[in-house]
C-alpha cells in the first residue's frame, strides 16, 4: 500500500486534474502494468521544455514499471487537432507527417527509455476503419456535446466556419483509446475534452474507462507567461549546455519549485528534503544548481553538466565583482529578515522604500540572480552576495 501511495504522489505531483484519483489508485492497487497513451500530431515542433512536461510525466510511469505508448497521430494529424484554433487548420500531407514524425520521435527519446516505449500510429485502425465504420464510430456521439467544446462554440457564434472533419477529431482520438485499451491517457489542460471523448466511447465498447490526467503549460523564464518561443522565455532541449544552464538559473527562486515539480524525475521526499534546506537558511542558489544540473544533463551528458556548471560559476566571479566585499551580519528574527530591510541594513539603500523600487526596477540581484519578489525572507542561516545596481555589493550573514 505504501508503494502504490509513494506511486500515486509522484504520478500527481505538478498535475492539473486527475479523473478519477479514485480510479486511478483502484488501476494502481490491482498490481497489474498499467497501459499509458499519449498522442502527438506529428506538426515538427521543435521542442523547448516546457514541451517535455507531459512526456516526463510518460518517463515517471515507465520508471514505475508501466507500459508507455507514444501514439503518433499520422491520420489525426491529416484532419488537424482544432483545440484552441479559430479557424479550420490546413491538413497535413502524408509525406509532411511521416516526416513530422521522425523529427518529434528523434527528440522525445531524450527523455523516454526508448526499450520500453512503444510507438504506434493511429492510421493503424483508422484506415481500417472505413467509411462504414467512421459512420457507426459518429453515432455513438452527439453534435450537441461536440459543441460544448469552447473552440467549436465560439466559432459558431461568431459566424466562423466549422469543418465536418474537425467534428470528427475528438471522435478519432477517443477511438484511439478504444483500440489500445489504455488505462491512462495525457494531455495538457486543452485536450480535457478529448480525453473525455475516450473515456466516453471506451463505456460505449465494454471497457473500463480510461483515467485522464491534464497537466499546466510550464511558465517561462519570466515566470509570468507560458514558455513560448515568440516571447522569447523558453529553454530550448537543442540549446547548449552553456544556454540552457545560464537560462535556468535566471528563474526566480519561488519558480524554481514550479520547476521542480514539473520537469525534474526526483522523488517527492528529497524535493521536501530541499524546500526545508532552504527555509533552514541554505542558498537557494545551490539547489538551483541541482535542477540545471540535471536538466542539461538530460539532453546532453553529465560531464556537460559539470562543465556548464563551473561555466556559470567562473563567469559569476569573473564579472564586475570588486575583489575586496564588505561583510556584514544581520540579526534576525525566528521568522528572517525581510529582502527590504537587508538592503537597507547593509547600506545598500537608504530605505525599505527604496529598496522595493529597485526590486520593481530590476536592480537587486543575490549571487548574481536578479530578484523580483517584494515579499522574499532570508532565512536564519543565510549566507550570500546583496547586490544592488552595478557597484554596490555586500557579502550578508543572516543569524
Amino acid at each position: 500500500m505504501t508503494d502504490v501511495k509513494q506511486a500515486l504522489g509522484l504520478i500527481s505531483r505538478g498535475t492539473e486534474e486527475i479523473i478519477k484519483v479514485e480510479d486511478l489508485q483502484q488501476k494502481l492497487e490491482s498490481g497489474r502494468t498499467l497501459r499509458i497513451k499519449v498522442g502527438f500530431d506529428p506538426t515538427a515542433p521543435d521542442l523547448h521544455i516546457g514541451h517535455t512536461v507531459v512526456i516526463n510525466k510518460m518517463r515517471q510511469f515507465q520508471d514505475l514499471g508501466h507500459e508507455v505508448t507514444f501514439l503518433i497521430g499520422d491520420f489525426t494529424g491529416m484532419i488537424g487537432d482544432p483545440t484552441g484554433k479559430s479557424a479550420t487548420r490546413k491538413p497535413l500531407t502524408p509525406e509532411q507527417v511521416r516526416e513530422n514524425a521522425e523529427t518529434y520521435a528523434t527528440q522525445v527519446f531524450k527523455v523516454l527509455d526508448r526499450d520500453k516505449t512503444r510507438v504506434r500510429f493511429n492510421s493503424e485502425w483508422m484506415s481500417a476503419l472505413g467509411s462504414e465504420g467512421m459512420i457507426r464510430l459518429a453515432a455513438k456521439y452527439t453534435v450537441a456535446r461536440i459543441l460544448e467544446r469552447d473552440d467549436f462554440e465560439n466559432r459558431y457564434r461568431s459566424g466562423q466556419p466549422i469543418g465536418i472533419h474537425e467534428l470528427l477529431y475528438p471522435l478519432a482520438q477517443g477511438y484511439d483509446s478504444v483500440m489500445l485499451k489504455t488505462d491512462v491517457e495525457m494531455g495538457g489542460t486543452d485536450q480535457k475534452f478529448n480525453l473525455l471523448v475516450g473515456r466516453h466511447l471506451q463505456q460505449h465498447y465494454g471497457q473500463k474507462p480510461q483515467v485522464i490526467i491534464t497537466l499546466p503549460l510550464l511558465e517561462g523564464l519570466d515566470g509570468v507567461q507560458k514558455m513560448s518561443k515568440s516571447l522569447n522565455n523558453y529553454v530550448g532541449i537543442t540549446e547548449t549546455p552553456d544556454e540552457m544552464f545560464g537560462k535556468l538559473m535566471s528563474i526566480s527562486d519561488e519558480m524554481m519549485w514550479r520547476y521542480f515539480d514539473l520537469l525534474s524525475f526526483r522523488g517527492n521526499d528529497e524535493l521536501a528534503s530541499f524546500r526545508l534546506q532552504v527555509a533552514e537558511g541554505k542558498n537557494p542558489r545551490d539547489i538551483k544548481f541541482l535542477l540545471c544540473e540535471e536538466i542539461v544533463e538530460r539532453f546532453h551528458d553529465r560531464k556537460a553538466a559539470d562543465a556548464a556548471r563551473e561555466t556559470f560559476i567562473a563567469r559569476f566571479r569573473g564579472g564586475a565583482m570588486p575583489e575586496d566585499i564588505p561583510e556584514k551580519t544581520l540579526d534576525a528574527g525566528a521568522q528572517g529578515i525581510g529582502i527590504a530591510a537587508a538592503l537597507s541594513g547593509c547600506k545598500l539603500t537608504s530605505s525599505n522604500s527604496e529598496a522595493f523600487r529597485m526590486i520593481k526596477q530590476g536592480g537587486v540581484r543575490i549571487d548574481g540572480e536578479k530578484i523580483s519578489d517584494r515579499s522574499l525572507v532570508l532565512a536564519r542561516g543565510f549566507e550570500g552576495i546583496l547586490q544592488v545596481g552595478k557597484r554596490k555589493f555586500c557579502k550578508v550573514h543572516v543569524k
